[in-house]
């Protein structure tokens, strides 16, 4: 059970602080729920019944957990979906896990696919453009928090990060 000031993913929420544990006026008396403030929301709050197994809730990365996945991301596999008719489901199943890889593994994929359809003169579907904007903003909410510095930089960080191993490794 989280506490009162934790911070937490939730769902496709993001990254949301623990504001109150306890009964809410609208629901049922005799369950707690947590009250969740996003925090990268626009002043809305969540509510959720304490250990209800029906969206994902977890604690976020430490900032060693972020580092190491950054570190792993080039060896993440991108997923294969051969059947375009499942595509969309499976991108909806892999977000819902909140899993930190998984998303990697959205991103990865989908920006492949937007550069090979570019490439031969297509657009991007608005289903990859939507996932993979979820995936982005999930991830890179999460390890901006983890990390200490502004959602909006993580992108840049993770290259330079990668690139600088690159380097190091002479590759």
């Amino acid at each position: 059970m989280f506490k009162v000031g934790d911070y937490v993913v939730y769902g496709n929420s993001g990254v949301c602080r623990v504001e109150d544990i306890g009964p809410i006026s609208i629901g049922s008396k005799d369950k707690d729920y947590y009250t969740l403030v996003p925090v990268y929301g626009r002043n809305s709050r969540l509510y959720t019944v304490v250990n209800s197994d029906k969206v994902v809730i977890r604690p976020i990365m430490t900032k060693q957990e972020s580092d190491a996945l950054i570190d792993e991301m080039e060896n993440i596999d991108t997923l294969w979906i051969g059947d375009e008719k499942k595509r969309e489901e499976i991108y909806k199943e892999t977000m819902r896990t909140c899993d930190c890889k998984a998303w990697v593994q959205i991103i990865k994929t989908l920006y492949l696919r937007k550069m090979d359809r570019l490439a031969r003169g297509k657009k991007v579907t608005s289903s990859d453009e939507r996932y993979l904007h979820m995936a982005e903003d999930n991830l890179f909410g999460e390890l901006a928090f983890s990390l200490k510095m502004p959602k909006e930089k993580v992108g840049e960080f993770i290259s330079e990060k990668i690139m600088a191993k690159k380097a190091a490794l002479g590759v």
